[in-house]
């Protein structure tokens, strides 16, 4: 995607560390409207396995792709920090010493509040502002209009730039942590639900009997629709599973943080995890087929025919 309007000089100078899904929609979002100057680095171009693919998204897109971090933070006064769960704390390790003073660092990661202080210790240490922000749904189709929830002491300069760069976010508290909060509690029941369906889907298909359970769960919670939200929460899991099992290892964290047992985060986070290791790419309007080749990856017992009930 080549850039569809100039760079708007009026807007703060923009840093991704991480180029992944996220930062590519929010990118994709601003062109549409104005885009600020930007530069990015993911650190898949250190691996020569995932370094072409990388550059190729680069150039779709028309990011300024930046060799090193150092290169991508020089001047930025906003970074978003768009990594996986279990890295964000080394992001922000690793941004600490090269981050300008005074630039705002959104900390995107679906991490536990306490991950989350460890990285604003880091960041504030070295002169940044850290900013809590949990992103709240899938950013497609919504792009940089994706709702934001944003916590920390820093919550007036954060909602200042992101509604400057067309954002839609709001300031829940000035307390690092109460944002991913949010996030990770919803993410118990919605990430939860994605393996509870991939089990009982896997499971129904294999004995040839998940058209009927689907038609008694849609019996059960009328309007629903669990056909096609099956299909996509099975594409999920197997488009995105192992950046869910990190976000899922994360909520069990803040849940025994409290002294609670995370059983049901730890359960969603192997099934995500071995759901997203399989590297399948599927559709998301068939759950049969969805589930018969994750079946076949699993175990060579996909099934190529459903039995009625």
């Amino acid at each position: 995607m080549p850039d569809v309007v100039p760079h708007d000089p009026t807007l703060p100078r923009v840093a991704f560390v991480g180029f992944g899904e996220a930062a590519q929609a929010f990118w994709t979002g601003w062109s549409r409207t104005a885009l600020p100057a930007a530069r990015a680095f993911d650190i898949a171009t250190d691996l020569a396995s995932r370094r072409t693919s990388k550059r190729d998204d680069y150039r779709r897109t028309g990011m300024d792709g930046a060799a090193t971090l150092p290169e991508a933070l020089r001047n930025a006064e906003v970074v978003f920090s768009l990594v996986t769960a279990d890295q964000a704390n080394a992001a922000a390790a690793a941004a600490a010493p090269v981050l300008p003073r005074g630039a705002l660092w959104f900390d995107c990661n679906s991490c536990a509040p306490q991950t989350k202080q460890a990285s604003a210790a880091l960041i504030e240490a070295a002169g940044g502002r850290y900013v809590d922000v949990a992103v709240m749904a899938p950013v497609h189709p919504r792009l940089h209009l994706t709702p934001l929830l944003v916590s920390g002491p820093h919550g007036d300069a954060a909602l200042a730039a992101l509604r400057a760069l067309g954002m839609d976010a709001e300031v829940v508290s000035d307390t690092v942590g109460t944002a991913s909060s949010v996030k990770l509690c919803r993410s118990i029941m919605i990430k939860g639900l994605e393996a509870l369906t991939a089990e009982c889907l896997l499971a129904g298909r294999h004995l040839g009997v998940e058209t009927k359970v689907l038609a008694t769960l849609e019996d059960t919670f009328p309007g629903f629709d669990w056909t096609q939200r099956a299909a996509g929460m099975l594409e999920r899991a197997a488009s995105h599973g192992r950046r869910r099992s990190a976000e899922m290892r994360e909520t069990a964290a803040m849940i025994e943080q409290l002294g609670l047992p995370g059983r049901m985060s730890h359960a969603a986070a192997i099934w995500q995890q071995q759901i997203g290791e399989l590297e399948l790419k599927v559709g998301r309007t068939d759950p049969g087929a969805t589930a018969d080749a994750i079946l076949s990856a699993l175990n060579g017992k996909g099934r190529k025919t459903r039995n009625s009930a």
